[in-house]
């Protein structure tokens, strides 16, 4: 399910016409997406720029298109040997304020294009790093191939280049596997709704 699914979801069982979401969620990505209704489509900007918070799984030794499991396979590298000190060490070099180039699959536009529809003609640019920062970088499980963190982070960071990343600095290569929006600014995934239970009762007034 798309975060567009998702709106379209609200829109039938709210009958309400203007909503729409602060934030997109991967394809592959679960967790917590903020929906806006009526006037309150307006105040979009004001919720995209909130901090937020995830739980993913990347796997070691396979790099793809998109850098999650859902691209291409571009390489298969061997991982055995990486150890759990080392997914630490790698981890703290991003921890900060840092540079993060953007994925070619993802609605960055270069030129008033989004780098997906380029990606899905098979052309790749080159993209210009942009400034994030990741507040906490917190390695939770290690089963090689795959290794389960905990990130907090400013918006705009791509969890799925951040997995890509650490992949080359651990000489393997990495993608994600799973993706989990635990926290955007102070709505928390334990507060959240399933879509399939979602009625006018949840609807919640916005003191910004």
């Amino acid at each position: 399910m798309t975060s567009h699914d998702v709106v379209q979801e609200v829109r039938k069982k709210l009958g309400m016409r203007r909503v729409g979401h602060a934030g997109t969620l991967d394809p592959l990505a679960t967790g917590v997406l903020i929906i806006l209704l009526g006037k309150s489509t307006k105040l979009f900007d004001q919720f995209v720029k909130f901090d937020k918070a995830y739980r993913a799984t990347l796997i070691l030794g396979v790099t793809t298109t998109s850098a999650d499991v859902q691209g291409e396979v571009l390489q298969k590298q061997s991982y055995e040997h990486i150890t759990r000190k080392q997914i630490e060490e790698a981890f703290k070099n991003f921890v900060g304020e840092i540079d993060q180039v953007p994925p070619m699959v993802s609605a960055v536009k270069v030129g008033g294009v989004k780098l997906y529809q380029l990606a899905r003609k098979g052309i790749e640019i080159e993209r210009q790093p942009r400034k994030i920062r990741i507040d906490c970088l917190k390695l939770e499980d290690v089963s090689l191939p795959h290794v389960k963190f905990y990130l907090e982070c400013s918006k705009g960071t791509y969890v799925r280049q951040l997995a890509d990343d650490v992949g080359k600095m651990l000489g393997c290569g990495a993608c994600i596997s799973q993706i989990e929006r635990t926290r955007v600014g102070n709505f928390c995934i334990e507060d959240a709704v399933r879509v399939e239970e979602i009625n006018e009762s949840h609807i919640r007034n916005w003191q910004g």
